[in-house]
């Protein structure tokens, strides 16, 4: 009798098993498959892979792949060209497009970021940094017209600094500029994380000042989509929203150790304890908003820097490139 019940368990297991499987894989099968272009990959931008790592995407119905189109002017042209869904890149390069003419304009849906998430890392140590310190020296700000090296001359300026008091170089590609930096050029560079504190580790630079915190508040990384994609896909639109506002309440009542925990699968090559202090830099200052919604006034912020920085033709109009009905 045991010879005969014990086959008749197994096919019993395969078979469950088998089910599982597949109702799995069909179940799978009913997410909406959503396309997304990151201008970077940071740890700037953790609640997106909280969200991610959480499956509050999933949650909403969605199947969102996340790839990597280095530059804000390379996130808009996937997303113009339709190779992407929604762009994930600073809100400067929606007004861009809008200025540009272009009749599907890129429009905002969703803050994530709130302040410039770059470190201005320098060649010597300095114990007490002042932006003054910056006069006569050689920076590498990073692409002409993007949001950090627009960020830097905006706090520049605050402090009656102009570009005729130091070399403001914006003629390295933004993933070139820690190479440059190492390979000899500049007394400055401005890097986001992880690469700004592993050239530390190196002994290769030292972190003397967040850019973030000399600029304040704006959208400063946003989630866009063509306008013609949202008033026809309105509840991906407002289901995306929904996941990544989790992933910013998330990481508003965690700490540290914990975010660093549930990201470490987007930086494989990034130490725990790295991470976590990288993950603590941009917490202690405040880089992320509360929720998703993109107030006119820190539109308007943004345009003030753009201007500043000589790359504003005129200025756009916050109803049309900012929706805020899927924020909460």
């Amino acid at each position: 009798m045991k010879k005969i019940i014990l086959p008749i368990i197994i096919m019993l297991v395969i078979v469950f098993g088998y089910f599982i499987f597949f109702f799995n894989k069909e179940e799978n099968t009913n997410l909406k498959k959503v396309k997304v272009a990151e201008v970077a990959h940071s740890i700037f931008y953790a609640p997106q892979y909280v969200a991610k790592e959480l499956g509050y995407f999933e949650d909403e119905g969605l199947d969102v792949e996340i790839i990597l189109a280095s530059g804000a002017d390379a996130v808009a042209a996937s997303v113009i060209s339709g190779d992407v869904q929604i762009g994930f890149c600073g809100s400067e390069q929606t007004i861009y497009t809008y200025n540009q003419g272009s009749k599907d304009y890129l429009v905002n849906f969703a803050a994530l970021t709130k302040k410039d998430g770059s470190f201005l890392v320098s060649r010597k140590k300095t114990d007490k940094f002042k932006i003054e310190d910056l006069k006569g020296s050689y920076i590498i700000a990073g692409r002409q017209g993007g949001m950090p090296a627009m960020t830097l001359e905006w706090a520049l300026n605050q402090k009656n600094i102009t570009r005729n008091d130091l070399t403001f170089d914006t003629s390295i590609a933004f993933a070139s500029m820690g190479g440059a930096f190492v390979g000899g050029t500049g007394d400055y560079v401005s890097l986001f994380e992880p690469t700004a504190t592993q050239m530390e580790k190196q002994g290769k630079g030292h972190i003397v000042a967040s850019i973030g915190e000399l600029g304040g508040t704006v959208p400063y990384t946003t989630y866009n989509a063509k306008k013609s994609y949202i008033e026809n896909n309105q509840d991906v639109i407002e289901k995306f929203s929904k996941a990544i506002n989790k992933g910013l309440k998330y990481v508003h009542s965690h700490n540290a150790n914990d975010i660093a925990k549930l990201i470490t699968k987007e930086f494989p090559d990034v130490t725990i304890n790295d991470l976590t202090t990288m993950v603590q830099r941009y917490m202690d200052i405040d880089s992320w908003f509360d929720n998703t919604y993109i107030s006119e006034k820190d539109f308007e912020h943004i345009q003030e820097i753009m201007k500043n920085a000589g790359e504003l033709s005129k200025k756009a109009p916050y109803d049309k490139l900012v929706i805020t009905k899927y924020s909460k």
